[in-house]
């Protein structure tokens, strides 16, 4: 039908270029005579026990279920290339980018952050974008998010974070407290915080936002001569982001948006594509910048390390399947291939164990056998074998211990993947929550951002804040007034309308109900009591 959208039309479009019905089998292959009656004892009698057709039916509905992602849980995914553009070789000796016009295929996620698997995609949330490039010197996995920085700059306290982000352990509900306590405690978050209120806070889908490898990464040349990196993907569809109106109605009415938008794109013809640039900086430059060049909750300024073009990265396949190929997708930071390795950078060094550890939990030891995960451009020949899920000969009949005098693989040091690196620091708890936590917000603050685009920062911030405990919204004021005292009052001017507004509203309510007319009841005594009710008031 005319009318109807690519997603819509799946089904008819299978029926088509199947033409004929297959014979339908249990999960060993046998033929089933029929789909619609269990094996009974009689018309009316109980269910036998040796009918496989249905205990091999039920067993795997059981099953069906793998654990939904801790984080990032909401997602897209989409197949295509990476084409190399422009010569880095002079920094990296990685064979994805071995040639200007060099193709490699690629698989992509984007995600939303907090929500669980059955969220909105117009949620105000950072969105992640993870990158396959299935090399072949093996997979490399480039994980990244919507933004080059993010909320904290220690891995211990992403547990923490996340939990905010998450619900209430004891009422199972979305807390304005929880969010706003750890991020008012953490002042590094202000960056990541005023970049997740402006207008790029909500994107409009996934087509329209760039991406981020967020780290700093280092490249290595064939020379064995390194620089630090980091990594850019510029969307050529522009910037586009939803209105906080626009997106609470899509939130209700399309609340799988982003995941549309981007399959219909793709079916239609229209693949959507991104620039890839490397930002550069030398050890030297990283041994006497102003701040840590390894601190995630900051940029590197393009004055001072402009964008370097490496190549276009394009989508032009939609998924077979989502769950064999999106929700089965396995990306780690921990993934390389020689010539790209970790830099100093902590956060990126708590994600080389977690990612891979997670994945062992939810899809099994053997993850990297599951096709989506398979670095199918070459071949897995190692020492591991057995575990759960093994699908892939389990490497024959070669030996599995090493060293050994059976022709079993061989390590060589061609194929090195670390840069000898040097340090004499001492080992020790390093505290970095008095670190420059500021001066970037300022210059986002000043020198980025519109007129018009500050006053949506603050609305959208105080309108969020507003819910919160009140010694909570004034320590989060203290913090944004720190990055500028336009900031941080326009936030405190909008936070007393707000609590004024309240306190009319239920002053009015109180005098026209209450049997007692001479009772008074104090603005602060008001807002104490009915802060749950001001969602309820002010929405009318």
């Amino acid at each position: 039908m005319a009318n109807r959208s690519n997603m819509s039309e799946q089904l008819a479009d299978f029926a088509q270029s199947k033409k004929v019905p297959d014979v339908m089998t249990t999960s060993q292959g046998q033929p089933i005579d029929s789909k619609t009656a269990t094996m009974t004892f009689g018309p009316k009698g109980p269910v036998a026990m040796q009918d496989f057709i249905y205990t091999d039916e039920i067993a795997h509905f059981d099953r069906e279920r793998i654990p939904e992602r801790v984080v990032h849980a909401k997602g897209a995914g989409a197949f295509g290339y990476f084409e190399v553009t422009h010569d880095i070789s002079r920094y990296c000796k990685a064979k994805v980018f071995g040639g200007v016009g060099k193709r490699t295929p690629i698989a992509v996620r984007f995600s939303t952050v907090g929500g669980e698997s059955g969220s909105a995609d117009t949620v105000r949330d950072p969105r992640g974008f993870a990158v396959k490039f299935y090399t072949e010197e093996g997979n490399w996995d480039l994980v990244g998010n919507n933004t080059p920085i993010f909320f904290i700059r220690d891995p211990i306290l992403f547990p923490s974070f996340i939990h905010t982000q998450k619900r209430n352990p004891q009422t199972h509900a979305k807390d304005v407290d929880m969010f706003w306590d750890f991020i008012s405690l953490r002042p590094e978050t202000t960056h990541q915080v005023s970049f997740l209120f402006s207008d790029r806070g909500i994107p409009d889908g996934y087509r329209h936002m760039n991406g981020y490898g967020s780290h700093t990464f280092k490249l290595v040349n064939k020379d064995g001569s390194a620089v630090y990196c980091k990594f850019h993907y510029k969307t050529d569809q522009g910037i586009h982001n939803f209105s906080v109106d626009r997106a609470a109605v899509l939130a209700g009415s399309q609340p799988d948006y982003g995941i549309t938008d981007l399959f219909e794109a793709i079916a239609k013809g229209d693949h959507p594509s991104w620039t890839v640039y490397i930002q550069v900086m030398t050890f030297t430059q990283a041994e006497n910048f102003r701040w840590n060049p390894f601190d995630l909750t900051k940029v590197w300024p393009h004055s001072e390390f402009p964008l370097i073009p490496v190549g276009r990265m394009v989508l032009n396949r939609n998924p077979a399947n989502y769950f064999a190929e999106v929700e089965q997708i396995a990306f780690s930071p921990a993934h390389m291939v020689p010539g790209i390795e970790p830099s100093p950078d902590k956060m990126l060094q708590g994600r080389l164990y977690s990612y891979s550890d997670t994945h062992r939990h939810r899809l099994g030891a053997n993850y990297h056998q599951i096709p989506v995960n398979c670095p199918y451009a070459t071949r897995t020949r190692n020492y591991q074998r057995d575990g759960p899920m093994c699908v892939d000969g389990n490497q024959g009949g070669a030996p599995n211990y090493y060293p050994n005098s059976f022709c079993g693989p061989l390590d060589h040091p061609s194929y090195a993947l670390s840069k000898t690196t040097y340090s004499t620091a001492d080992v020790k708890r390093y505290n970095t929550a008095d670190d420059d936590n500021f001066s970037q917000v300022t210059l986002f603050w000043r020198n980025v951002l519109s007129e018009d685009e500050k006053r949506r920062l603050v609305r959208n911030i105080a309108g969020h804040l507003k819910d919160a405990s009140e010694f909570i919204q004034q320590r989060a004021v203290r913090n944004f007034t720190q990055v500028d005292s336009e900031y941080g009052g326009g936030i405190a001017k909008l936070l007393q309308q707000y609590k004024s507004r309240v306190c009319r509203l239920t002053q009015g309510r109180i005098q026209g109900y209450s049997k007692i007319p001479a009772v008074k009841f104090s603005c602060e005594v008001q807002y104490t009591f009915v802060r749950t009710l001001c969602i309820i008031i002010v929405s009318t």
